[in-house]
């Protein structure tokens, strides 16, 4: 018998992802149901869902496995479902390489002031060339990962190779790791840690345990040549501090693709600031808007990690990406 897996939502038939996925799971061991209204016959094993609202919750009673077709989990999810402990979540991990990537970007930018001096150049403007340098050079420097996932695996593998001495930190050491691993058991392994960075780039999941995790003690703990980059997400690192310290100089800059401010409509995309604070006014920041896993090839990606989940589920092997509800990830 084929595995009901249930997308729901008004998903066009013309959506790359959709059609991606169709072309992927045309076996004949997944029957894939798409749109608004939940199958009829209630037998829903699969829902492919972010945040599922409790409507699709009580459609599905022979739910097994919740997959989450994006990086995290969302807090909403995670509360629905530790009521059903019957019901495996599952995320993925698809756009660690482009997430990756444009964290060292964003580091890449800063610590050379791309945008800067491309401002200046379009304007046929060389004095900023000609001043005392203040870019900075990262090889030799040392690298601070904070979460060392699918994501800060590839950020520290990738400065290593730029000449960075890199040191990772997690919840917790597995044995045989690299990258002078540290367990993230307590705020002083990280406030050690801080002080020796030339650079931290944040890959954390958004928990009860790394919400405000960098705030105004912890940045300021930090060189004031060092640059941090987020591609994690916003409340990770506490808004009003980040700002201060980006205008005190206390921290050299900052490559930000995820925010606190998010448009919460078509209509306000157009003019919604991403902070309560003007970071869009300082030439030691650089902006991004919350991109990591937007590429050309995001979608093709995205449907090939939900096919193979699917077909793990329908062959009854061991399911990859399964998440902690307890702990956020």
């Amino acid at each position: 018998m084929a595995l009901p897996v249930w997308l729901p939502g008004a998903v066009g038939e013309d959506d790359p992802f959709l059609a991606h996925l169709r072309r992927l799971v045309q076996a004949a061991d997944v029957h894939l149901h798409v749109g608004e209204d939940a199958p009829e016959d209630r037998d829903t094993r699969v829902l492919v869902r972010g945040v599922p609202d409790d409507a699709m919750l009580a459609a599905c009673p022979a739910l097994t496995h919740v997959v989450i077709p994006y990086a995290g989990l969302p807090r909403a999810t995670a509360r629905r479902l530790a009521a059903r402990p019957e019901v495996a979540v599952h995320n993925l991990h698809h756009n660690a390489a482009a997430t990756a990537e444009l964290a060292v970007a964003l580091l890449l930018a800063c610590a050379k002031e791309i945008l800067p001096h491309d401002r200046d150049l379009r304007r046929g403007d060389w004095r900023r060339r000609y001043r005392e340098p203040s870019t900075t050079t990262l090889a030799g420097g040392h690298a601070l990962v904070l979460g060392y996932g699918a994501i800060g695996q590839r950020v520290a593998r990738t400065l290593a190779a730029l000449g960075m001495r890199v040191t990772a930190l997690r919840r917790s050491a597995r044995e045989g790791e690299r990258h002078g691993m540290i367990a993230l058991a307590s705020p002083q392994a990280l406030a050690a840690e801080l002080p020796r960075a030339d650079a931290v780039v944040v890959c954390l999941p958004w928990t009860d345990e790394t919400d405000g995790l960098l705030d105004g003690p912890m940045l300021r703990r930090m060189a004031s040549s060092a640059y941090l980059v987020n591609v994690a997400r916003g409340a990770i690192v506490d808004e009003e501090a980040l700002h201060r310290a980006l205008v005190e100089g206390r921290i050299a800059g900052a490559g930000l693709d995820v925010w606190y401010r998010y448009p919460e409509d078509e209509a306000s995309r157009a003019g919604t600031p991403p902070s309560d604070f003007p970071f869009g006014e300082l030439d030691n920041v650089v902006l991004s808007p919350h991109r990591g896993g937007q590429t050309r090839q995001t979608e093709e990606a995205r449907a090939r990690a939900v096919a193979r989940l699917l077909h793990a589920i329908a062959a009854g092997e061991d399911v990859p990406d399964r998440v902690d509800l307890a702990r956020g990830y």
